[in-house]
């Protein structure tokens, strides 16, 4: 597979149950964080805020992942990802068994929060 260039490009190249369970998932994101960007970041989706990564997600042969990359997030909702983590920064899911819509909200603000809370005061 060529590198996307888009976000379309990306979802479009995959077997049509990655795609719908990667499409859903960027929907949650996208009301999660509406005033988030997408960008192509390490040849996968990625989200940023306000100039900061904010999570990124790929499909892979047998799963696909949800990067928070965040230790924060673990801290706070180690319990509820613990049938998702992988390694560090990593949570696994099929795409026949997403992770939990509710789930990537609390996710996705834990990740704003933890933003913000590096912004340099003015």
């Amino acid at each position: 597979m060529a590198r996307p260039t888009s976000i379309e490009d990306y979802l479009a190249a995959l077997p049509e149950e990655q795609r719908a369970a990667l499409e859903q998932l960027r929907e949650t994101i996208r009301a999660a964080a509406p005033r988030a960007t997408e960008k192509i970041s390490y040849a996968m989706p990625a989200f940023e805020q306000d100039g900061r990564f904010l999570v990124s997600y790929a499909a892979f042969k047998d799963h696909c992942s949800l990067y928070p990359a965040s230790t924060a997030v673990m801290e706070a909702l180690g319990a509820e990802l613990q049938p998702y983590f992988s390694g560090k920064g990593t949570l696994r899911f099929r795409a026949d068994e997403p992770i939990p819509a509710a789930l990537v909200k609390k996710i996705v603000r834990v990740r704003l929060e933890e933003n913000a809370a590096r912004r340099p005061s003015g």
